[in-house]
């Protein structure tokens, strides 16, 4: 019941998933459910919504004509079932009964409890087979987002964009120091950018060695290279605007850079204190929009992580694609560019910025440093060195900005990055 409630809140509010399923200030129905619970129903929504194309395609498969219009709720409680039933260890008749009773509770959807019973019935009987058929003629992201996947990468690159989407991501951490010996004790691998890769993880990353002594922190390994980007900052005044929650300013503050974190939230600040405390690091920190902000000393460098449509993130955030669309990025791509202005605004001559964000559309990253550089004489493109990222040379783009996608590194979130020098 929970799931199919929080499914609904996704696809019909547009609502973020993060944030239903936040263990204290989550949606009612799941902050109710123990534990086991929980962990039950976020593994079955972050399956239904990296599957919904499938799902959804297999029951127009099934049915002689499409439900009606006004049946979306009978629609979450088939997507629910259907995830249990096909990618789930969950038996069959469970996820059936469970179905086949929310449908009859509801009046919405109660006439079609027979139907409810009879598809999910045949789904588990033919489920390899439409399963297999499905997985070879239906791509695994919605259709809106692929045509434009396939626009900016080409079809055999967005496939396998879409391919590395239905594997969840791994558990990937930044260490303060010694990440072999991490790699070793927490049972991981070191990745050629330096990230320690834990791969599948069951369980509370909390309670891992190196956790409460601040030793290591969660960080996806393409997010760990925009501070890198920075080159060697030691000594250097150093802003990162929209900082929280704070793993790249921890990054800055590792690289020896004098920081100063800036955020216009207050939750988000004192978050960004609390994961800089855990981890025995500290900087100054400023709370305030970016175009208030005013640094007491000319600054050296800046980093601009800027707020985005997160589609590079869908490998774990899969309700992402469902809950934004087309009109979302181009809003988005607007807010960066205006952030954009105001952090090179502030930045002195000779001054470095590196920007950066987790989305996987050039509107929000290659268009937009093209028209900015365009429009600014006095901003140049400093390239990167794809001699300088092994493992990621073919991330680096010809004219020297960092793209990464989920299908590179054995999976990683979709990044552009960006260094811009005032001259």
């Amino acid at each position: 019941m929970a799931a199919t409630k929080l499914l609904a809140a996704v696809l019909e509010q547009k609502a973020s998933l993060d944030g239903l399923l936040d263990e204290d200030h989550g949606n009612p129905a799941f902050v109710a459910l123990n534990p086991t619970d929980r962990a039950m129903v976020k593994a079955i929504l972050h399956s239904c919504l990296r599957h919904l194309t499938w799902i959804e395609s297999i029951f127009a498969r099934f049915l002689d004509k499409p439900l009606p219009d006004g049946a979306r709720n009978l629609r979450h409680i088939l997507a629910i079932a259907a995830a249990q039933i096909l990618f789930l260890d969950i038996p069959d008749h469970s996820a059936v009964d469970l179905a086949v009773e929310q449908a009859r509770r509801d009046p919405r959807s109660a006439r079609f409890a027979n139907l409810v019973n009879a598809l999910l019935r045949r789904l588990g009987r033919e489920k390899d087979s439409v399963l297999a058929a499905v997985s070879q003629e239906v791509d695994l992201l919605p259709g809106w987002f692929m045509q434009r996947l396939v626009s900016a990468y080409g079809i055999e690159a967005a496939k396998a964009i879409s391919i590395a989407c239905a594997t969840p991501a791994p558990i990937d951490l930044t260490v303060k120091s010694d990440p072999q010996g991490w790699a070793e004790r927490l049972g991981g691998t070191v990745l050629a950018t330096g990230t320690v890769r834990l791969g599948t993880f069951e369980g509370s990353v909390t309670a891992l060695p190196g956790f409460t002594e601040g030793e290591w922190w969660v960080q996806d390994a393409a997010a760990a290279i925009p501070a890198r980007l920075m080159g060697d900052i030691r000594g250097k005044k150093v802003a990162d605007l929209c900082a929280a929650p704070g793993g790249k300013t921890a990054q800055l503050v590792l690289q020896g850079a004098q920081v100063t974190a800036v955020e216009q939230s207050a939750s988000r600040l004192k978050r960004l204190q609390s994961n800089l405390g855990r981890l025995g690091l500290s900087c100054a920190t400023h709370l305030s929009k970016l175009e208030d902000f005013e640094p007491d000393q000319p600054l050296d460098a800046i980093l601009l992580d800027a707020p985005c449509s997160s589609t590079g993130t869908i490998r774990r955030h899969p309700d992402v694609l469902w809950s934004k669309g087309p009109e979302d990025i181009e809003k988005l791509a607007g807010v960066q560019r205006r952030l954009l202005e105001q952090a090179f605004r502030r930045l002195p001559t000779g001054g470095k910025l590196v920007f950066s964000n987790c989305s996987l559309d050039p509107i929000e990253g290659e268009n937009l440093i093209s028209v900015f550089l365009s429009e600014h004489a006095e901003a140049e493109l400093v390239a990167i060195d794809p001699a300088d990222w092994p493992g990621l040379e073919t991330a680096v783009t010809g004219r020297g900005e960092m793209r990464t996608t989920p299908a590179m590194l054995g999976g990683m979130d979709g990044f552009y990055a960006a260094v811009i020098r005032r001259k």
